[in-house]
């Protein structure tokens, strides 16, 4: 029999008991899009679509224990990296990330579940800055993320978004994608910046509170592009298809009382 090679892709991050988010939204997208999944979980957390409800942090040994158990026996070929909450955890990481460099790093710098809840201390925001914005390809934070990483208000239009991205190029990031669905209006505009210049990246906004796990899985859906061998841009480009797919389909689910998921496999299940 013969054996069929397939991109592989990790995912280090925190686990959403409610599967919407997290370690279970990213290993959905991965095989939504034709990638292995393997993970490396950071933190446990008590949580369904009202909110959470309890947070349990992995030891930095554990996190290291697993980056190494995958890579030494997987060939990676994009990295995926979400929920940190302590400064430890983030050493750990940059330090694996350092023994085993070559794939591609794409950072989700999450801060606030979608429910409000805070998932990241602020001792580890200058530590995310340090340790792991200059080591990633690529950054993915909504407005609220950027603009606490850099101290700053929230952007209010595309210029101030873009301005926000070189601010964060400057601070190490050698590609950043603004996310703008926290912005208003009838489309949400993603601008990718980097040191090249700015695209673009519009989508009609869906008018739907399932929205539950949509930066996790737009950051695993661009790694899994770059898993596949596509350029940085091609699989922005592809991921946005997809999240806004997913979106559009979520209401098509009926999971939870809250902000329910987005629909992962909306192609697949017909």
């Amino acid at each position: 029999m013969t054996r069929a090679a397939i991109p592989i892709a990790v995912t280090i991050a925190g686990s959403d008991s409610g599967g919407g988010a997290g370690i279970q939204a990213d290993l959905k997208t991965f095989s939504a899009l034709g990638c292995y999944g393997a993970s490396v979980i950071t933190a446990l957390t008590a949580q369904n679509t009202l909110g959470v409800t309890a947070i349990h942090d992995v030891p930095p040994e554990m996190i290291t224990a697993q980056i190494d158990a995958v890579f030494d026996d997987l060939a990676v070929r994009a990295v995926k990296i979400g929920m940190l909450s302590r400064p430890p955890a983030i050493a750990a990481v940059a330090e694996g990330l350092t023994r085993w460099r070559g794939a591609p790093v794409v950072l989700d710098p999450v801060m606030v579940a979608a429910s409000g809840a805070r998932l990241l201390e602020d001792a580890a925001v200058e530590s995310l800055l340090r340790l792991l914005v200059p080591r990633a390809d690529l950054i993915t934070p909504n407005l609220p993320e950027a603009a606490a990483l850099l101290e700053a208000p929230i952007a209010e239009n595309e210029a101030e978004m873009e301005a926000q991205g070189r601010a964060l190029l400057a601070r190490g990031a050698r590609a950043v994608l603004m996310k703008g669905g926290h912005s208003t209006g009838p489309d949400s505009v993603d601008l990718l910046v980097t040191a090249d210049g700015v695209t673009r990246f519009p989508a009609p906004r869906a008018a739907t509170r399932n929205t539950h796990g949509t930066g996790c899985t737009l950051s695993s859906a661009i790694a899994a592009g770059l898993a596949q061998g596509f350029s940085l841009e091609e699989s922005v480009a592809k991921a946005k298809r997809y999240i806004s797919g997913a979106i559009a389909a979520a209401d098509q689910l009926d999971v939870g009382q809250g902000h329910g998921p987005v629909h992962h496999f909306f192609d697949l299940w017909g």
